[in-house]
């Protein structure tokens, strides 16, 4: 059994040096900068703020953003973002590294795409030089997933909206310094939704942490609170009742990322307990010498290799401009199935060292309820896939 984190991964013909070198990069930053302290971070419930300057200074807050901005864009595709959360899942998960310290993958996309160009220019280069922070404030309190039915209102008066109602479980809520938020212009339904960046500085924002979590125990979590917040009209992104389709554009790369992450997860699961396995001695014999443990490791070998060669054809289609949302959705499922099944499994090799803090398997498992829900669960992906089919 010579199974690693990198030997276990299915070779890849699309990566190139330059990906290579981004990862061996990177490694080192985590290997150096996060891996140490991580499980520090996590008893103390926050992600030290000279993190985010470190992170630029390596390029990883601007990786994939137009130059005119700050980014790092030229040569730049998918695979140096895939590249990023796979070498966080190595370390142990690290999901509430990235839920904080790269939150503004999800929250800065609807400003770069969509905003007027004096808002782009004031925000984006902030945020990616790590001065200032953006999140995405979607979820509320009465519903998730069912986007098109948001209840916070925005109504427009002269040159503002006035902003009222809540979100919850917002990733990097409290740190903020912007929240692209939906809100609701119009009349029910997707038609009424439009997006509006909402400066967290404004009178009538308020906030609290939700610090009581499973797991992403260092990750920065609140629910946010407008109450008539005079937003101005210029900071609407994109057009009034389009901020479904923002929506929807923005989803697709988070759930790749969360894939990503998750397949990620569950190779390092599989790395720690085929190393636990071959020390541990039982009944005078090593662990991974009984059948039982052996079965155990190739199932888990063999949903990852499953789950990595999707991630392949799937990524494969998405810079082809063939994406599928169909596929995109039974991936996630697929993905945090397999990070759930190996999390268990190596669970039960590693027996009670798993139950211990400082077992990247202990951390994993924390995580996998929040990336079985998060960004849509298993159960509405499954029915997102099947509207292909028209039932």
């Amino acid at each position: 059994m010579s199974l690693d984190f990198d030997s276990a991964r299915l070779h890849n013909p699309n990566l190139t040096e330059d990906h290579e070198a981004w990862r061996s990069q990177l490694r080192k930053f985590l290997d150096t900068e996060v891996a140490p302290y991580f499980d520090d971070w996590d008893e103390a419930g926050k992600i030290p703020d000279e993190m985010w300057k470190k992170a630029a200074d390596i390029g990883l807050l601007q990786l994939g953003y137009p130059e005119e901005y700050g980014g790092i864009s030229e040569g730049i595709d998918l695979y140096h973002g895939q590249i990023v959360n796979e070498e966080l899942g190595r370390i142990g998960s690290a999901g509430g590294i990235a839920s904080t310290l790269l939150v503004h993958g999800i929250g800065l996309p609807p400003v770069v795409n969509f905003s007027q160009e004096h808002i782009k220019q004031d925000v984006v280069p902030k945020v990616l030089s790590g001065e200032k922070r953006i999140s995405l404030g979607i979820t509320e309190p009465g519903g998730g997933s069912d986007v098109a039915n948001i209840k916070t209102t925005a109504r427009r008066e002269g040159d503002y909206y006035i902003v009222n109602g809540s979100k919850t479980f917002i990733s990097g809520g409290m740190g903020a310094d912007w929240i692209s938020t939906a809100v609701r212009t119009g009349d029910e339904g997707p038609m009424g939704v439009s997006m509006l960046l909402v400066p967290t500085h404004l009178e009538g924002v308020s906030r609290t942490p939700l610090d009581r979590k499973q797991g992403w125990w260092c990750s920065d979590t609140a629910t946010i609170y407008y109450d008539n917040v005079k937003v101005p009209a210029d900071h609407l992104i994109g057009e009034e009742g389009h901020g479904f389709l923002v929506i929807m554009n923005n989803f697709n790369s988070e759930r790749m990322a969360m894939i990503v992450n998750m397949e990620a997860c569950a190779r390092c699961c599989l790395d720690e307990a085929v190393s636990w396995a071959k020390d541990r001695m039982t009944f005078g014999k090593p662990l991974s010498k009984h059948q039982v443990i052996r079965h155990k490791i190739s199932e888990m070998k063999q949903r990852i290799n499953a789950t990595q060669a999707y991630i392949q054809f799937v990524t494969r289609e998405l810079m082809e401009g063939r994406g599928d949302f169909g596929d995109i959705a039974l991936l996630k499922v697929q993905a945090s199935e397999t990070m759930e099944f190996c999390a268990k499994e190596a669970s039960q090799i590693l027996g009670g060292a798993s139950y211990l803090r400082g077992c990247k398997t202990e951390r994993i498992y924390r995580e996998v309820r929040v990336n079985a829900i998060g960004g849509g669960s298993e159960e509405i992906m499954r029915d997102l896939a099947s509207r292909q089919y028209q039932l």
